[in-house]
């Protein structure tokens, strides 16, 4: 499961949706807008992708991370339009029999599309708004 979206990421849902009898983990990592950033208070954030692109990289990523880990499967959902403070961006979640390569390919997958997929963060102050570079 592999998608942009630009409603609230039902996470509970994606978790039961992939999880199987033979799983003895089931690692959820949520990035979630939070209220601060460079000593700035956040109002709201706002997320913009090259969709075609950016779902063709998570794909990618998601097939690096079953390929490259003992894991059963992973799904990578990103929100993109408007966020409010405690709102998850995104959510990934992998399944696999042993806790450690699902943590493993969750730490990858999460650093890895940081850096590779086309998705902008925009950060909204009360003093004015910023695109923020890489990292997103």
């Amino acid at each position: 499961m592999f998608r942009l979206v630009r409603e609230a990421i039902d996470t509970k849902s994606i978790a039961c949706s992939l999880q199987k009898p033979e799983d003895g983990a089931v690692v959820i990592f949520e990035g979630v807008v939070r209220d601060n950033s460079n000593g700035k208070r956040v109002r709201f954030l706002e997320y913009d992708a090259y969709d075609a692109m950016a779902l063709k990289k998570i794909e990618e990523i998601g097939s690096s991370a079953r390929k490259e880990f003992a894991i059963r499967d992973i799904a990578i959902v990103h929100r993109l339009g408007h966020m409010e403070i405690g709102e998850a961006s995104v959510v990934i979640v992998v399944t696999s029999a042993h806790r450690g390569p699902a943590f493993d390919a969750c730490r990858f997958t999460i650093d890895t599309l940081k850096q590779i997929v086309p998705i902008w963060k925009k950060e909204f102050y009360e003093d004015g708004e910023v695109w923020i570079e890489g990292g997103h």
